[in-house]
């Protein structure tokens, strides 16, 4: 019967069962188990926990000027920051419903395995071994950064490939000596190095004139250039010598929670792309384009699979605004620092930023 009437396992003089019987026994132990695998199992711990607790937490890196920092009145402002606050506006409604916590070291998963917080907005970056051996998922990236080169605007230098004759400092851990050195090698340019052991040297020696230029991360660049006295006389080089994608960090087994914050920051990349921001949201309510009406949720009901009302990208939006809006507010003009995005300008401009369409 079924195909397995022919095995012969046990031995029915020893008092087990025959051919007959333990076929039987094996189709019912299948047909049960197919029937149990086809009802879908709820995984959505996370959504309960922060519906029930009545806001969000949501950790990030320790102080990156730009990124995620604290006034001395105690207000919670940055690029990550903002991130967590699109994301209490998907799940609660209210982007202030956040409770945020910075986390120092190069990573710090266990809070999200044992619970204690929802979120890790940005504290280190994607790799294949952070991304499974410590029981969390990175679910998008937010932002792309790389090793770069900080220099005096006065020097004349533009890009990364002039840079010669120069004093660089640069920190002898993790790859950014070794990524340098290939660089100049590749490029035949001679300059000299002062290594340190700690980024926080970098900073120090550059400010205090101990080397012509600095290597590091290019948001740590930035974050530097916002402490100097004077951020505009100093420039960021625009090409990238390694890559270092950065996103949101969530507990690993809960799927559902992991798609409402991928599709929460899609919903920014998306709102920048169709022209849909804050300031024109009300505006764009009776607009006919039909990608920026299931955008709004005013098309289709894209809420339901995610357990969110039908307009929570709009609630996103008019919280936040879209990715350039957050872009800008954190490194355009205003901030006394203006960063160029390079790669993570849209795809349609030349960047890596690149969303999946609601659809």
């Amino acid at each position: 019967m079924y195909g397995v009437e022919s095995i012969s396992i046990f031995n029915k003089s020893a008092g087990f069962p025959g051919k007959k019987t333990l076929g039987l026994f094996v189709f019912f132990i299948s047909f049960a188990a197919s029937i149990l695998a086809s009802i879908p199992m709820s995984n959505a711990q996370t959504l309960e926990k922060v519906r029930e607790r009545g806001f969000l937490i949501c950790a990030a890196s320790n102080s990156i000027s730009g990124f995620s920092s604290q006034t001395d009145e105690g207000v919670w402002t940055g690029f990550d920051v903002d991130i967590c606050r699109a994301v209490a506006a998907a799940t609660l409604g209210d982007p202030d419903l956040v409770e945020f916590r910075l986390l120092s070291g190069d990573s710090r998963f266990a809070q999200l395995q044992a619970g204690e917080i929802d979120l890790l907005a940005r504290n280190a970056s994607w790799t294949m071994s952070r991304d499974t051996r410590f029981g969390v998922r990175y679910v998008t990236t937010s932002f792309f950064d790389g090793q770069s080169f900080m220099v005096r605007a006065d020097r004349g230098f533009v890009s990364a490939f002039e840079l010669t004759d120069l004093s660089i400092c640069v920190v002898n851990s993790g790859d950014d000596l070794t990524n340098m050195r290939k660089f100049f090698f590749a490029n035949q340019a001679e300059n000299s190095e002062k290594i340190y052991e700690d980024l926080q040297d970098l900073m120090v020696a550059y400010s205090g004139g101990m080397c012509d230029a600095i290597s590091a991360p290019a948001s740590f660049l930035q974050s530097v250039r916002r402490t100097l006295n004077e951020p505009g006389v100093h420039r960021i080089m625009p090409e990238y010598i390694s890559k270092a994608p950065f996103g949101p960090t969530v507990k690993e087994g809960d799927d559902q929670w992991a798609n409402i914050i991928r599709w929460t920051l899609f919903a920014l990349i998306n709102a920048e792309e169709l022209g849909v921001g804050s300031q024109n949201l009300d505006s764009m309510l009776s607009a006919r384009t039909p990608a920026i009406r299931r955008l709004l949720g005013l098309e289709q009901d894209f809420g339901t699979a995610l357990d969110l009302p039908a307009d929570w990208m709009q609630q996103v939006i008019r919280s936040v605004g879209n990715y350039r809006e957050l872009f800008d507010r954190h490194f355009g003009a205003q901030s006394g620092a203006e960063m160029l995005r390079g790669p993570n300008a849209l795809w349609s401009q030349g960047g890596l930023l690149y969303a999946p369409p609601i659809r």
